[in-house]
């Protein structure tokens, strides 16, 4: 059967919606009327959306493949991570782990039976997923120090649908997803388990942290590029738009529940840094404020921690500075490696 796009049943619906409103009714029918077909409206833009970056993943999915097969061998592999959200505790399937998939690139120079150190690489979007226009660059660069990549679509991530979009718990089960990656990589790849590092810009910064703070023995280094690091800051300096996603993720908004919101920063985990950390930001990034990677590391400092940072000032770009093609992007990449290099090679 052919499936018409969502915007032609928009149309449809309202062609035939059209003549209920000529037709002389009470007033409550008329706001039922029109409150129905505005939910329909959007469950089809929403239907739509799905499809469309369904779409774009499976397009993109090919670009991994065909862009990377001079330097890696490239697979997409599927684990599982902890059960989804279910709201029938005793409907079927509840408790049953969720499927997360995953982008693996081995280094065409790895010759058999050799074991090479391995990059947890995680995307960056609370909404988002491990993209060529945005990962590419890094990814090529990594795979030509010898590194072997393991990148997860966690929980919430694009492109799979909107039961998966809708599971995203932030700061909490996601975090999960990302370290469940970096043991089946270790149980499954050519690599060495006492050479796992884990890197991400902006929310895949912030998954390197929350890992790192959680499980501070399972990764030997760290790349935080303008990581998401003070929920509660975050809070005060976004607008109410933004502020009540956060409700949707977390249940409840900040004020209703610091403790909640602190529990889930990684300034508030300072202490329990054990792994060498980078930490790099942006005076003009427009995304993530530099105060809340201040807050960081202070946080850090003052838990007596060693670490390394670097604070830009405007550096072009803003939040994407060092993900794009100017000489500054490239030196700062530069860094990164020579970084991981300390203490993967």
């Amino acid at each position: 059967m052919t499936r018409r796009p969502a915007s032609l049943f928009v149309a449809t619906l309202l062609a035939v919606a059209a003549p209920a409103f000529s037709q002389p009714r009470g007033g409550e029918d008329k706001d039922a009327t029109i409150a129905g077909l505005q939910a329909e409206i959007r469950r089809l833009q929403t239907q739509s959306m799905h499809q469309s970056q369904q779409i774009r993943k499976d397009i993109d999915d090919w670009m991994w493949f065909s862009r990377m097969a001079d330097i890696a061998k490239v697979d997409k592999v599927r684990f599982t991570s902890k059960p989804p959200r279910m709201s029938n505790p005793t409907g079927q399937g509840y408790g049953n782990p969720l499927i997360i998939s995953a982008y693996t690139f081995i280094p065409l120079s790895l010759k058999a039976g050799q074991k090479a150190p391995l990059m947890v690489v995680v995307h960056q979007g609370i909404h988002g997923n491990y993209e060529t226009l945005l990962d590419l660059r890094t990814a090529r660069e990594l795979l030509a120090e010898g590194y072997v990549i393991v990148a997860p679509e966690y929980r919430g991530s694009t492109g799979y649908g909107g039961g998966f979009y809708d599971q995203i718990d932030y700061g909490g089960a996601e975090i999960d997803d990302t370290y469940a990656s970096r043991n089946w990589a270790v149980e499954n790849l050519p690599v060495d388990p006492a050479k796992v590092g884990i890197m991400g810009f902006s929310h895949g910064g912030y998954h390197t942290l929350m890992n790192i703070l959680t499980w501070p023995k399972a990764y030997q280094v760290a790349y935080a590029g303008v990581p998401v690091s003070d929920l509660i800051a975050r809070m005060g300096y976004k607008n109410d738009g933004y502020r009540d996603i956060f409700e949707g993720f977390i249940g409840k908004s900040a004020d209703q529940n610091v403790a909640e919101y602190k529990k889930r920063s990684p300034y508030a985990l300072a202490a329990k840094l054990e792994t060498p950390l980078l930490i790099h930001s942006t005076t003009n990034d427009e995304d993530v404020n530099v105060l809340e990677v201040e807050h960081l590391i202070d946080s850090l400092k003052a838990a007596g921690k060693k670490f390394e940072y670097k604070i830009y000032d405007n550096a072009p770009g803003g939040h994407y500075f060092n993900r794009i093609d100017t000489p500054l992007a490239k030196e700062s990449r530069k860094e990164i490696l020579a970084f991981l290099a300390k203490y993967l090679k």
